[in-house]
């Protein structure tokens, strides 16, 4: 809908937004919902949905995203994505950030996610990963998950 705003659409980006899926009635509407939720295994489709889901979640003129926020956001994309630290991911922001998310932080979480295997066997502590990553990782350690 390429809406500029979470919950927020205006007339005009509904209306363009159903023109540009096809949809003219609810029933199209209904019969499109699965398509455009297996559209979010694609690798680059999702990475789209994802890097805009950043923008379009934060509340105007802030350049973080509220954590609250990133958390259900996380677990909204990650449901269909499945990465199976997303869970553990929003323990540890909750009981040790507490903070707003940043963008880096954001992009760089799917690139972990992305890549780093969920048992962590081609982590590498000396790598470029923000600060926090490497937070978590040390926290799933200290917690023996892993």
């Amino acid at each position: 809908m390429k809406a500029s705003t979470m919950c927020e659409y205006s007339e005009e980006e509904f209306f363009i937004g159903l023109q540009a899926l096809g949809i003219d009635s609810v029933e199209k509407f209904r019969e499109k919902i699965p398509f455009m939720r297996s559209e979010l295994k694609d690798e680059q489709k999702f990475r789209e949905i994802y890097n805009f889901a950043f923008g379009w979640a934060k509340e105007k003129g802030q350049k973080s995203l509220a954590l609250d926020t990133a958390i259900g956001m996380w677990q909204l994309l990650f449901a269909e994505k499945q990465w199976p630290l997303v869970d553990h991911w929003c323990q540890f922001l909750k009981a040790r950030h507490n903070k707003a998310i940043s963008k880096d932080t954001w992009s760089q979480l799917l690139e972990f996610a992305r890549t780093i295997d969920p048992a962590l066997s081609n982590y590498d502590a000396e790598g470029a990963w923000p600060y926090l990553i490497d937070e978590f990782v040390e926290y799933l350690k200290e917690n023996g998950i892993f």
